[in-house]
């Protein structure tokens, strides 16, 4: 219950946040997340499409539908993980957040938000989370995979389902085995720490028909 009111309190504060221009661009205001905030494994995207700034969360869109699928392989849920976006605003004509972006939101919102949560693993999905967590300007392609500790936090970077949407061919193929690998070894590491934890509910989470009422709530 405590933490329920603390995660309320937070995105209290999260919704009416008016600090930075990103706020400004045209978007319907913050997105908050999904899934169980007691959840061993923490998922951190990038920023919020057009589909997400319509919905509310994180990861509701063509990229959230490949997220789902990618989980569901190696045995997760989205109601049994919790996911959430360093950037909590849709930048401008869609584009990805600058890693400048991604910094100032993260410092304000993220922190607070992982300390709450308290993950026992965090997956980092894309560029923009990745660099943020490693603290400096770094390849995605190099190190995705790879453990490294972050304020005490297993932290391991893989690439945003986006990408795997722009890959076609062999490229794709590969791509998508190098995504469920380093999933699989995300949920080993999870589940070494927190065996007793459900990851996976008999049925793929429907968000869409979960958030609906969020979504006729929210207007510009």
């Amino acid at each position: 219950m405590e933490q329920d009111q603390t995660m309320k309190d937070w995105l209290e504060n999260l919704m009416t946040c008016q600090a930075c221009h990103l706020r400004q661009e045209g978007n319907r205001g913050p997105t908050r997340y999904t899934g169980n905030i007691t959840s061993p494994l923490m998922f951190v995207g990038e920023g919020p499409g057009g589909v997400e700034d319509e919905y509310g969360v994180p990861l509701v869109g063509p990229s959230g539908q490949l997220l789902d699928k990618a989980l569901w392989s190696v045995g997760l849920t989205r109601d049994r993980v919790y996911v959430t976006n360093i950037v909590k605003c849709r930048p401008k004509n869609n584009r990805t957040p600058t890693l400048d972006e991604g910094r100032h939101c993260a410092d304000i919102h993220l922190v607070k938000e992982i300390d709450l949560v308290q993950p026992k693993v965090i997956v980092c999905l894309g560029k923009v989370a990745f660099q943020y967590f490693y603290g400096k300007a770094a390849s995605i392609m190099r190190n995705r995979g790879k453990w490294f500790t972050w304020r005490g936090y297993p932290v391991m970077p893989t690439y945003h389902p986006a990408f795997l949407l722009r890959q076609t061919g062999h490229d794709l193929v590969e791509s998508k085995w190098q995504v469920y690998y380093d999933f699989k070894a995300a949920v080993e590491k999870a589940k070494a720490e927190n065996p007793d934890y459900t990851y996976q509910s008999p049925e793929k989470t429907n968000l869409l028909e979960q958030y609906t009422a969020l979504k006729e709530s929210r207007s510009f």
